[in-house]
């Protein structure tokens, strides 16, 4: 939802409050975890971070306090919304000099403890979203390299009217978002 002024906390829980009784904007639900579905453009990031447990230990506290949507010109709100499925968030982004509140709702929790360690999550849009797909952020530390990396994991579609007509737009924002989130974990960990 394109607004001409940032949303208030006020504006934003009852916009959440309306998006999370309703279903997701796309059919296949959880795909991130296996293969993305067809019809969809698929954005793979990945990005070292460091090495070693006290990194990973780091990187996971930022994914649970929401530092990979601290970027300046996009935020996820509340900034509290707890990562367990189910929970709803809304990221509000400028773009263009608009502000653009868009909802969706944590799918499913990635927490594994092998010899590659994983912890992250994957949320998937609301009606209430420009755009329609699903997207996981997730940190993992090989323990035998001893590498720590994040990965971000996304498939989607123009759902507003106005992603569409501004479609290449969109894809800049897109590509500009993983960068940025990528050195948003980075200062993070370090």
């Amino acid at each position: 939802m394109p607004l001409f002024r940032k949303p208030s906390p006020d504006v934003i829980q009852k916009f959440l409050a309306a998006q999370a009784q309703l279903d997701f904007s796309y059919t296949a639900v959880g795909t991130t975890a296996t293969t993305p579905p067809p019809g969809f453009v698929v954005d793979h990031t990945r990005a070292k971070l460091g090495e070693g447990e006290r990194v990973f230990l780091a990187a996971k506290a930022a994914l649970t306090r929401w530092e990979h949507f601290r970027l300046g010109w996009v935020e996820a709100g509340p900034s509290d919304t707890p990562i367990q499925t189910g929970s709803c968030v809304a990221v509000v982004a400028r773009v263009m000099g608009f502000w653009w509140l868009n909802a969706c709702r944590i799918v499913y929790l990635v927490n594994e403890t092998d010899s590659v360690a994983r912890f992250g999550f994957a949320y998937g849009t609301l009606p209430g979203h420009a755009e329609s797909g699903e997207e996981r952020f997730m940190v993992e530390w090989n323990r035998a390299s001893d590498a720590v990396w994040y990965d971000i994991l996304a498939f989607s579609r123009p759902n507003h009217p106005l992603a569409r007509l501004g479609y290449p737009l969109t894809r800049k924002t897109q590509r500009r978002f993983a960068r940025d989130s990528v050195r948003a974990m980075q200062r993070a960990t370090h």
